[in-house]
């Protein structure tokens, strides 16, 4: 500690301090520590207050700067970090955005996390050119599954916005009242849903002309629903067995269930399917139509909630005006019940007429290396498990290639 001693000199300073280590000393004295109060900047009763221009729009909690306090309990501001600041920017005028082509999925998916937070998607106008953007760009991440099962208004509702969603692998549309004549069914069959494997149409008022106009790409240019593994046709009474035949282009099916529909012969409808597309009929129950796993899946799943509950919150019951209700019980009339209003969600048979009519694909036994080892034991096991039909149609197939001979061929080459 440097020291200072009194001359002649210096006589008029006074006394003078030093500080070291934080502390504060008197120069010359070792031992007198002056307890001093601590300096403050500012009074305490003073207070900060943040000046912005007028025209500034933001709300309280996107403005630019973020307020924290010390452990001492002093305030301390920070500002955002750019890109915060960029992306709430995009957020708020997404539908201005050219287009999302090539952007990062990772960047992308905190966009439209925090478009959908300012409910950019749901402006009448905005709102679908917005989400078209992120559709256009990044297909199933969007949805990749889609369960509309009884919500026949946010169909009705929401139709655009649901055919923006190009990258389906499952579509749930139960219990939605179709008919043969909706919009929906008309984009199923187009190219937009080439890549939809799983398609639930279960009691939709469907009869073999809407099963025609749905097939009818498939049948005729070989595009549309080509790629189907599953189908669900049940409990669709107007269905017979000219509206199964057209189902029979679709050939690489896995799950098909017609039942409850208009088919009268079930044996020879069965046969007709096992013989065309290799499905053999179920005894039991498939769970793959139980509709347990089904749920909404993709970035989208929050944004389809919001607008289901604003679809049924605008729906409010109409309550009958006392004069009605007073006429009702002057003239013995009853009084009419809600739910007895309301529609029915599932289409319901009486146990005594219900046909269960689910087909699945069995596995394929290779016989090959079983024949060799095993004998005779294992490939009677796996005649068992094929159907007859395709034992009786591949047996004639060799036995014609065999027997043609080159004056066969000659013959038919003349033709």
């Amino acid at each position: 500690m440097s020291q200072f001693s009194d001359n002649q000199g210096n006589e008029g300073i006074g006394p003078v301090y030093v500080r070291e280590n934080s502390r504060l000393f008197l120069a010359g004295s070792h031992c007198a520590q002056i307890k001093a109060p601590p300096l403050r900047l500012f009074s305490k009763g003073f207070s900060v207050e943040l000046c912005v221009k007028q025209d500034d729009t933001c709300k309280p909690k996107e403005k630019p700067f973020i307020f924290t306090y010390t452990k001492q309990g002093s305030l301390r501001y920070s500002a955002k970090p750019l890109f915060t600041l960029a992306l709430d920017l995009i957020a708020d005028n997404v539908q201005h955005v050219d287009s999302l082509l090539g952007f990062p999925e990772q960047v992308a998916e905190r966009l439209f996390t925090a478009a959908e937070a300012r409910q950019q998607f749901c402006h009448p106008q905005s709102g679908l050119v917005a989400l078209r953007k992120f559709t256009e760009a990044y297909g199933d991440l969007m949805l990749s599954s889609l369960c509309l099962r009884g919500k026949y208004l946010l169909v009705s509702e929401k139709l655009e916005e649901i055919k923006l969603f190009h990258g389906l692998h499952s579509l749930d549309l139960s219990c939605c009242k179709l008919g043969d004549d909706h919009e929906l069914l008309e984009h199923l069959s187009s190219d937009a849903m080439y890549s939809l494997r799983e398609l639930y149409l279960k009691d939709n008022c469907l009869s073999d002309i809407g099963v025609r106009k749905l097939t009818a790409p498939v049948r005729v240019l070989r595009r549309g629903l080509g790629k189907l593994t599953l189908l669900d046709m049940s409990c669709n009474p107007e269905i017979t067995e000219k509206g199964v035949t057209f189902l029979l282009v679709f050939k690489q099916l896995m799950f098909l269930d017609i039942s409850d529909t208009g088919v009268q012969d079930r044996i020879a409808t069965s046969n007709k399917i096992q013989t065309s597309t290799g499905l053999v009929h179920s005894k039991t129950l498939l769970t793959q139509f139980d509709h347990v796993d089904c749920r909404t899946q993709g970035w989208a799943e929050q944004l389809f909630c919001q607008w289901d509950q604003a679809v049924w919150s605008s729906i409010k019951p109409k309550k009958i005006p006392k004069s009605r209700t007073a006429a009702q019980q002057f003239y013995g009339k009853e009084k009419v019940k809600g739910e007895d209003t309301d529609p029915p969600m599932s289409y319901q048979t009486p146990s005594a007429i219900t046909k269960h009519l689910q087909f699945y694909r069995p596995a394929v036994v290779n016989l090959a290396p079983d024949v060799p080892h095993s004998g005779p034991g294992p490939t009677k096991r796996a005649t068992e498990n094929k159907p007859v039909e395709d034992t009786s149609t591949s047996q004639p197939a060799k036995k014609s290639r065999v027997a043609l001979t080159s004056e066969d061929w000659d013959l038919l080459n003349s033709y």
